[in-house]
């Protein structure tokens, strides 16, 4: 890790995806409203932004379920700057670009997808009718530089538009097998719609890097998310399904999910095909080097969820319709990471944040501890326990991350809501400087403030719980597949109070 790393600094940070920033385009992008969140946080005495994953959704519109590992959103794409470059028309204000009236407070995908894609569409032809030839080169030596992930990609997508979005495996059995002269032709008769995929790729990566640049100039650093598995619908798997247990039908053998626990009996079914990792081995785990890479060219710091994949996952035959009967299976982390650091070598430090929340166990801890990524811990999480939990500030670890709570957890103000009398009891005797013994009080600062006294380098809060919001502002509820992903803020609800107070209790826990 790089010794000058955010992971080595006291400091504050704010969880927030993308799509929650406001904007008059149906969801949150790249743009202005992105430059002027990060501001914000300057403001606000934070120095960490992170987002959930910023490759295009799958399924439920999830981030997590994602068909390329190394594209990214093309929602994020802020469509003014495509008319200040003279490539997308737009009546008179590139505020307006004759945008529906869409939900200031909810993505409305099915609204907003279509219609951002249209928009893009056009810009795309607008480019390559109308770019400058300083444009034009600076994509093709972009292009040139993608050449590895962004022909599979683009093909892959200009199919999935000619197919009506049917999955890979539902193709021409000659493209699904990947037939050099099916790919040949494929790439000709839909060439137009590829050039198109490259475009809106290189729009999302100037983008990407402009608002990096400028979070740098603000001294506020991205901090990006990797799931650890892909989706069977993906790019990725169509192009390399040897590096995946699959069949000759192209389904999956085994698929990927979480074992029965005291929150579901029949554990969590994933469905994503797992890796050959004896495969990935023999070619020095090379695909893996690659994705990160790529997360690096996006994120100063990355997450890795399901970290425990790593130490070992659990194996779910495919034929099996719950996680009940999967198996445990080891991983080959220790050789994966110490590939990743040799392939790494000469190269700026890789900065991870290993996921380590849910079933952990030793060789988990091992494997995290070994390599000196930084955990997490989540506060309200330690309530349901006694004064030996882990998550506990008075637990924690000065390499770690602290949370008051996280996108798949309810808010703050929403688990107290629903937390029993007990664990009412227990936080309110634990956070007796910010609550009082009755309960009374912000339960969200109080688990704020006693996330900044921690001694973790960093902690962090969704911005539902720095805005102090129940859990109907929540961002996912895992296991439910309906309405997840959709949350957004408006700008009157930073109040300007809420900035100074963030940055003064950065400041006086040594965070500022």
């Amino acid at each position: 890790m790089n010794s000058d790393s955010i992971l080595n600094r006291r400091a504050v940070g704010v969880v927030l995806h993308v799509t929650s920033l406001p904007g008059p385009h149906g969801c949150g992008d790249l743009g202005e409203t992105a430059f002027r969140f990060v501001d914000w946080l300057a403001s606000a005495g934070c120095k960490l932004w992170q987002m959930l994953p910023v490759n295009p959704i799958g399924p439920g519109n999830s981030p997590y379920q994602s068909p390329s590992a190394f594209a990214g959103n093309a929602l994020f794409v802020a469509l003014p700057p495509l008319v200040q470059a003279g490539w997308l028309a737009a009546p008179r204000s590139t505020e307006s670009l004759a945008a529906p009236d869409f939900d200031a407070l909810r993505v409305d995908y099915d609204a907003t997808i279509p219609w951002r894609w249209a928009q893009l569409r056009a810009a795309a032809t607008g480019f390559y009718t109308r770019a400058s030839l300083q444009d034009r080169l600076a994509f093709q030596r972009w292009r040139e530089s993608q050449a590895g992930w962004l022909a599979d990609w683009s093909l892959y997508a200009a199919l999935k538009d000619a197919h009506a979005g049917l999955p890979w495996w539902c193709w021409a059995p000659a493209l699904a097998r990947r037939e050099a002269a099916a790919l040949a032709s494929a790439r000709s008769v839909h060439a137009q719609a590829v050039a198109m995929h490259e475009f809106v790729q290189w729009c999302f990566d100037t983008q990407m890097a402009a608002l990096r640049s400028h979070a740098r100039q603000q001294g506020v650093a991205l901090m990006g998310d990797l799931p650890i598995f892909v989706a069977h619908d993906s790019a990725d798997v169509w192009a390399r399904p040897d590096l995946y247990w699959m069949g000759v039908d192209h389904q999956p053998l085994f698929v990927a999910g979480t074992p029965p626990d005291g929150y579901s009996a029949e554990g969590q079914r994933w469905g994503n095909p797992l890796y050959r990792w004896d495969r990935m081995a023999d070619e020095g785990f090379a695909w893996w080097s690659s994705r990160l890479r790529r997360a690096q060219a996006h994120a100063d710091v990355f997450r890795i969820d399901h970290f425990r994949g790593f130490a070992g996952y659990w194996e779910i035959p495919a034929s099996c319709p719950t996680a009940a009967q999967g198996r445990w299976a080891p991983a080959p982390g220790m050789a994966l990471f110490s590939a990743i650091e040799t392939a790494f070598q000469g190269e700026a430090p890789l900065n991870i944040v290993a996921e380590d929340l849910g079933h952990i166990t030793p060789d988990v801890t091992a494997l995290r501890d070994h390599f000196g990524f930084p955990g997490m811990r989540i506060v309200h999480e330690a309530f349901q326990g006694d004064a030996s939990h882990s998550f506990l500030p008075h637990h924690h670890v000065r390499n770690g991350l602290v949370y008051s709570s996280t996108h798949d957890s309810d808010t703050a103000l929403g688990w107290w809501a629903g937390a029993g009398a007990a664990q009412r009891a227990f936080a309110a005797d634990y956070l007796q400087g910010d609550l009082l013994p009755a309960g009374e009080g912000d339960i969200a600062w109080a688990l704020i403030c006693a996330a900044c006294r921690s001694v973790a380098n960093l902690a962090l809060f969704p911005l539902q719980d720095i805005l102090s919001l129940g859990g109907a502002h929540r961002m996912n509820r895992p296991g439910s597949a309906e309405g997840n992903w959709r949350w957004r803020f408006e700008w009157s609800w930073l109040g300007a109070d809420i900035a100074p107070r963030l940055a003064r209790l950065a400041q006086v826990t040594g965070r500022a």
